[in-house]
């Protein structure tokens, strides 16, 4: 019977913006079987869709939370502001922003990125407490797919880091994406670093004729 609710609910906790940009969705979702326990928290499984739909200027995808229950946010590569010890590719990433614009992160969080234009998106929403990839093959990826075609019917940027996210590519107008190797250590020395994503994706964004996204957080 919870079971029962938990699949009905979630496209319930979708925000009503996407409801109604993606009615398709409701069928996506309810062939998800989300059994207890996954992270992040159930209130946060959506978190990446609350900023509205109009001003999303930029989506960096990521392929799934991360399984430390503590580091789970809903927001792809952030953590919470009281994480001291920043996860490796997270970590990189700060040393990326760095070197692109010359700003050193204080926190691995993220979120103020989201206020300002920018879709922190995992193509899997929930996975398994300490389990990388637990939900990889459970129908999250349907989903968010579909979010990306939705998203680059607009003049939205992407940044994609990694083969996995380099796949979403096919959905995406020639210009708008910005693929490099993926931050994590096993690769970020492959392409990662030096590529400068944030001041490219900035550049595109200006060639489109919309202001440039406040990375300095």
């Amino acid at each position: 019977m919870l079971l029962a609710m938990l699949l009905a609910m979630l496209f319930d906790l979708l925000p009503r913006q996407w409801q109604e940009a993606l009615p398709s969705s409701k069928h996506l979702l309810s062939k998800i079987e989300l059994n207890k326990p996954y992270i992040p928290e159930q209130n946060r499984i959506f978190a990446a869709f609350e900023q509205p739909i109009s001003e999303v200027k930029v989506c960096i995808v990521g392929q799934d939370p991360y399984p430390n229950p503590d580091h789970a946010t809903g927001l792809a590569f952030s953590v919470p502001s009281t994480v001291k010890k920043i996860p490796p590719t997270l970590k990189n990433i700060c040393k990326e922003l760095e070197s692109d614009i010359g700003f050193v992160p204080k926190t691995g969080d993220l979120s103020d990125w989201q206020s300002r234009g920018v879709m922190l998106l995992n193509t899997s929403l929930t996975t398994l407490p300490n389990t990388s990839q637990g939900h990889g093959k459970i129908g999250w990826i349907d989903f968010t797919d579909q979010v990306v075609k939705y998203l680059a019917t607009s003049s939205v940027v992407f940044i994609l880091w990694g083969k996995h996210a380099a796949q979403l590519q096919r959905f995406i107008p020639s210009g708008n994406s910005l693929i490099s190797a993926h931050p994590s250590p096993l690769s970020a020395y492959r392409g990662f670093f030096g590529s400068r994503p944030f001041t490219n994706a900035n550049n595109r964004l200006i060639e489109l004729g919309i202001k440039p996204v406040d990375w300095i957080i």
